[in-house]
This record gives C-alpha cells, structure tokens and sequence, in this order.
C-alpha cells in the first residue's frame, strides 16, 4: 500500500513549506504523492509549494471539500491522508495509518496537541482521543482507504463547512473509526487571533448547527462573522 498525502491550502504562504518538507522527510517510499490543491491563493502559496516539492493543483472552486476530492481525484495511492496546512502528524504516520488499515479502521484520525504552553488548551487536547463526534475536527487530519472514499463518493460538496464532520458519519456505516493513540501538533493561531473562550463558544454552536441540518453556508456565515 502506498499512501497519497492531499493539503488544501488557501493563502499558506507562511506555513506550507514546512509542511511538505515533514512529509519529504518522513515519508519515505510509502508515500505515493504529495499533492497541495490551491483554492486560488492570493499570496505566493502556489510558487512556495512547487519549489518544496509537492505537486500542485489550482482548484476551480474554493473551499476544502472540492480542493480534497481534487486532490483525491489526481492521487495514486491505496490510502488518501488529508491534512491542513497548518497540522504535523507524528513521523510514524504512514506505520500508525497503515496498522490501523490492517486492523480493519479504514477511516480514522489522531488526537490534538497544540503548539502552545497554554494550560486552557489541555482540556481541547485531553477530549480528542474519545470517539465522539463533537471532539472530531479537520485539524486531526484524516486518512481513509481510497475504496472506501470512493464508496462514500467523496466529500459531498454542498458542506461549505464541516464536510469533513459529514464524511466521518457517512464512513461509520461501512467501517470502524480509528482515533490514532499519537497527536498531531496543531498551530494554535485561531486562538491566538482571536481568544479561547470566543473559539470555543463558535466551534460548540457551529457544530449543534450542523447536527440541527442548519444549511452549511448559514453556518459559514455565523462561524467568519464570529472569528477573525
């Protein structure tokens, strides 16, 4: 099995070449490609990616859910790994991933530990390695077998956000979810921009707006009217 690794980026000047330069590194010959799909970045996102070594792809429609089928789309691997711009999984994530494939986990994600010393993010940290829906986040990054991608026929475009919430349910009714026992080191920049009580109080009601059906760009709306 060889793993592809997909980055939707959307103006990650400042974060995109370390990101792909873990990969480089710690990749090794189970990585198939390392694809960053571009949602029309403003800054120099696209030159960065291409001279750190990935392959790069300009999405005709903004936004992650049809930047990662894109990219899933171009990928050649058995396993597709979604990861945010701004996310640094373990350096044993192809070994982690592909245990966890042999086990039968076909979808999964790893806990949450972020770039920070503040004692507030502990308690984010600490609810991530429970398998409820409400401690998942895209941040985690997420793996999935490509039969079972293309099964669930991707992600479902009409999320404008929390697709990644609406793939995880979906991939429950054909497979376990594996919550990986290792953190991915996360930027903690949302909450530096704006504050933790602030982040905390718009993730919470955006996610019991996407679990009331509330229609997705309603929830944009509310989420970028709330957060810097």
């Amino acid at each position: 099995m060889k793993i592809s690794i997909i980055i939707p980026v959307y103006n990650e000047e400042k974060m995109i070449a370390q990101t792909i330069r873990f990969f480089k590194i710690n990749g090794g010959n189970a990585v198939a490609d390392l694809i960053v799909i571009d949602g029309g970045s403003k800054d120099d996102t696209v030159n960065i990616a291409k001279n750190a070594g990935a392959v790069v792809y300009i999405s005709p429609v903004k936004g992650r859910a049809p930047q990662m089928n894109l990219g899933a789309l171009k990928a050649s691997g058995d396993i597709l790994y979604f990861v945010h711009a701004d996310s640094t999984p373990p350096i044993t994530f192809a070994s982690d991933i592909f245990t966890a494939v042999y086990q039968g986990y076909l979808c999964g994600c790893y806990r949450l530990k972020f770039l920070s010393d503040k004692r507030l993010f502990l308690i984010n940290e600490w609810f991530t390695r429970f398998n409820y829906m409400w401690c998942r986040g895209g941040d985690q990054t997420l793996y999935t077998t490509r039969k079972l991608f293309n099964q669930l026929n991707g992600f479902n475009e009409y999320y404008v956000i929390m697709e990644e919430y609406d793939f995880i349910i979906r991939s429950h009714r054909l497979s376990k979810f594996k919550i990986l026992k290792k953190s991915t080191l996360v930027s903690a920049r949302k909450y530096e921009y704006n504050n933790w009580l602030k982040v905390m109080i718009a993730n919470y009601t955006a996610y019991k707006m996407f679990m009331s059906h509330v229609e997705p760009k309603k929830i944009r709306d509310y989420y970028t009217s709330k957060l810097k």
